[in-house]
């Protein structure tokens, strides 16, 4: 029997790095899937529906809306953006572990509606760094640079709602104490009932 995959759901204060955590995992395990969102904002250039994003127009947005098709939606600067439930379930049947980079309000709207994931928070060595890395971004007005500080100090106050807590100070220790947490989850009892049922002859 085929195990069903895993669906990691990855976030963290802004500057954090999650991004950067996220591609580095997925380069060492290319037989995960990255979630594809759906979105009613026009394809920009180079942009390939089913793969960048599912373009999809409002309409057919608010009637998955209305089916409860999202895992987790959200309307920023006139557009929507969600995490499509049937993509993401059928990724995991097909045994495939499946990792979301998301927001944190997304991030618990997940765990709500899909509580078996994995929810990671990713979280700086200190403060001073998190600040550093906000300020290399590149944005050189001081008030948004100091807006982007406060909310993720904010957000760091969500970190219970979360599994587990993994620093980023080096990437490649970050992805390691992921595949640590990946390797665990799969080691569950009670992910692993078939084993149980095979051993005991019930299946």
């Amino acid at each position: 029997m085929k195990k069903k995959g895993l669906l990691i759901v990855i976030s963290g204060p802004s500057g954090a790095g999650k991004g950067t955590v996220c591609k580095e995992w997925l380069k060492r395990n290319p037989e995960a899937v990255l979630s594809v969102s759906a979105t009613t904002r026009k394809p920009r250039p180079m942009e390939v529906d089913g793969v960048n994003y599912f373009f999809i127009s409002r309409e057919e947005f608010e009637k998955m809306i209305e089916d409860n098709e999202f895992l987790e939606y959200a309307e920023v600067y006139g557009n929507y953006y969600g995490t499509p439930r049937r993509f993401v379930q059928e990724k995991l049947m097909e045994g495939k572990d499946v990792i979301l980079e998301i927001d944190i309000q997304g991030a618990l709207q997940v765990k709500e509606r899909f509580d078996d994931g994995v929810f990671i928070f990713i979280i700086p060595p200190t403060m001073e760094e998190l600040k550093r890395r906000i300020v290399k971004r590149g944005t050189e007005d001081p008030d948004v640079i100091l807006q982007r500080f406060t909310s993720a100090f904010e957000e760091i106050n969500f970190i219970k709602r979360y599994n587990y807590v993994v620093v980023n100070d080096q990437v490649e220790e970050a992805v390691r104490k992921i595949d640590a947490i990946v390797l665990a989850e799969k080691c569950r009892v009670d992910r692993n009932n078939y084993l149980i049922m095979y051993l005991k002859g019930e299946i």
